[in-house]
């Protein structure tokens, strides 16, 4: 492999990552920052590991031009987005490629990023397939009859399911961000919310499409993680992942690999013919689409055993590392996603096929965040004085927040602070080592008020129990 530098367009925990990962492999690399972001950790380790001037300060992570402008300045060879930000902007990733001074994106192809970030495409996509997605429209539907249909249908299914108080969603299919959404409880109510939200959607975006969704209220939510090679032939599995524990606002708090644990746990269903399910068709999508990078596919699967697919996200997500921690190369452990995907973006050959990966016990990922989990899980705002933890050989924590001085959490970003991921030998000892781990962590610090440090250490210990139970 030629050597590369990458110019990381991201901050924080993935930021630092990615700067191991290339440092692992050979390759040099930039990265950048922000005035609010220049006591960040990432900041820090990049002078350590790439030295003094590898560091670009500029003023948004959010603007492209100054991205390609330190990309140039450094002689980047390829640029990643990490997650967030641009990298799952499909615009940006073909500018990166068709520019005039052409970098390698490392991510999907933009084509690929493109379709399967269109939601009713990559619904579309997935029927074609005979890959089950959640009941309603696949396009956008415009007459009013047609979509009183597709509802009754879906309040049948629910009914069909045992759900005692069905919902059924009403969207803009042009909007975005929860933007132009509402939910119907019963048919008598539909037609009403229906031409109220085709309304706003002709206000706000000049298009009337409407999509007709099932809400499923009691689920658990999965995902599966796909690596394949740049060339869109060849994909893998690195396993399932469980990411139910949400906030209210259906944010990940933790995740567990497997997704689920028939070998310890009692289910309603045959949990590992649903594991196997959702492993097969999201490989067969990737097949059908030639994926050629890390992707996650995300299901949600009902309490009888049912699973839907959800979207693809085209990037390396938060909690790779939790499926890696299971993860075995030709029996080896030490898997990283990140440097999988940077090496097979920049040319290597994977070097390996699924009967080479093995999976080895459980592995648990705690997303330690700032956060009033008491006040509807509201960001902290203040000053970290300390924040230390204590090591074990079988807890990795990831986090960009310095240990040896104080820190001031920048308002700007969201207030997540680590990940701390814990491997065990079977459930009961990971949940059990998780305890630990979240116990040894000694986290204390200020607002501008004087009243203490609010975080979700509580939030996670709680939850700790019950994870893969269904």
């Amino acid at each position: 492999m030629n050597k590369h530098k990458v110019l990381i367009a991201n901050r924080g925990e993935i930021a630092v990552r990615i700067m191991e990962a290339c440092h692992d492999l050979g390759h040099d690399f930039v990265a950048v920052y922000t005035a609010e972001d220049q006591a960040s950790g990432h900041v820090e380790t990049a002078r350590t590991l790439g030295g003094e001037h590898c560091a670009y300060r500029i003023s948004s992570y959010n603007d492209a031009g100054e991205i390609f402008s330190v990309a140039d300045a450094a002689q980047a060879t390829a640029i990643h987005p990490g997650y967030g930000f641009f990298s799952e902007n499909y615009r940006f990733a073909r500018r990166v490629v068709q520019r005039q001074r052409p970098m390698i994106f490392i991510g999907p192809s933009w084509w690929v990023i493109r379709d399967l970030g269109d939601k009713i495409n990559t619904k579309r996509l997935a029927r074609s397939l005979n890959v089950p997605t959640v009941p309603g429209s696949d396009r956008a539907i415009y007459d009013e009859l047609e979509a009183e249909e597709i509802a009754e249908n879906l309040f049948d299914f629910q009914e069909a399911q045992g759900i005692s108080c069905p919902v059924v969603l009403v969207k803009a299919s042009a909007g975005g961000g929860g933007m132009g959404i509402d939910e119907v409880p019963d048919m008598d109510r539909f037609r009403q919310i229906y031409r109220r939200i085709r309304n706003y959607s002709m206000r706000q975006f000049n298009d009337e499409g409407v999509l007709i969704e099932q809400r499923v209220f009691d689920f658990n939510h999965l995902e599966v993680q796909i690596v394949s090679e740049r060339s869109g032939q060849r994909h893998v599995t690195f396993g399932t992942r469980n990411c139910s524990v949400q906030s209210p606002g259906r944010q990940k708090r933790i995740e567990t690999a497997p997704g689920f644990y028939p070998d310890g746990i009692t289910y309603s269903f045959d949990a590992q013919k649903v594991l196997d399910d959702i492993t097969d068709y999201s490989l067969r999508m990737a097949e059908a689409i030639k994926y050629d990078s890390v992707g996650t596919w995300e299901w949600i699967v009902t309490p009888k055993g049912d699973p839907f697919l959800l979207e693809v996200n085209t990037r390396i997500q938060v909690e790779n590392g939790v499926s890696a921690a299971i993860a075995r190369i030709h029996g080896k452990d030490g898997v990283n996603l990140l440097r999988e995907q940077i090496r097979l973006a920049l040319g290597d050959p994977m070097g390996y096929s699924q009967k080479d990966i093995t999976f080895e016990g459980v592995s648990i990922e705690y997303r330690i965040i700032a956060e009033d989990t008491t006040n509807r899980f509201q960001p902290w705002v203040g000053q970290i004085d300390t924040f230390q933890w204590k090591s074990a050989p079988w807890l990795t924590m990831h986090t960009h927040v310095p240990t040896d001085r104080a820190y001031q959490i920048p308002t700007e970003y969201d207030p997540n602070l680590a990940l701390a991921i814990v491997w065990g030998a079977d459930l009961e000892e990971a949940k059990a080592r998780g305890m630990v781990a979240l116990d040894g962590v000694d986290l204390q610090g200020n607002d501008t008020a004087g009243l203490e440090l609010k975080s979700n250490l509580d939030f996670l210990r709680t939850n700790n129990k019950g994870l893969l139970e269904f």
